[in-house]
């Protein structure tokens, strides 16, 4: 695959992913997921993670205190998908389902243009929606 010949360097960094319950965010993508603490910083009244996804990629949770929350609006976040690529979709699928998260879409066969891949999604500990992604 060719390199970004736009932005030089340019590549997956991370995601951010905004929270009220910091400490259980953080608990599952450690430990269903298997991502180690890179960094942890506190920002104002924010707590900030920064959590290796193991393949250079991070996922940023930042805790917010309850009255930071726009007023019935803790569920309005600007991300579309988390998409995680893994080696074997089917078990992940696997430790997401053992630890009681809902899986939204099963593991399938698909064809995105020309890449085959197996994909599943399914909802984190926040709402959030993570698709599973392994080329084949």
């Amino acid at each position: 695959m060719a390199g970004n010949t736009v932005v030089a360097g340019c590549g997956f960094h991370h995601v951010a992913i905004q929270t009220t319950d910091y400490e259980a965010t953080k608990q599952f993508y450690t430990q269903v997921l298997g991502f180690r603490p890179a960094n942890e910083w506190t920002m104002d009244v924010r707590q900030l993670c920064l959590l290796d996804m193991g393949d250079g990629g991070y996922v940023e949770v930042v805790g917010i205190p309850e009255s930071m929350v726009p007023e019935g609006n803790i569920k309005q976040f600007p991300m579309v998908h988390l998409a995680i690529r893994v080696a074997d979709v089917d078990a992940a699928v696997d430790r997401v389902r053992a630890a009681g998260r809902p899986i939204t879409i099963e593991p399938k066969d698909v064809l995105l243009g020309t890449v085959p891949a197996r994909i599943a999604f399914f909802q984190g500990p926040n709402g959030e929606v993570i698709e599973l992604f392994q080329e084949k």
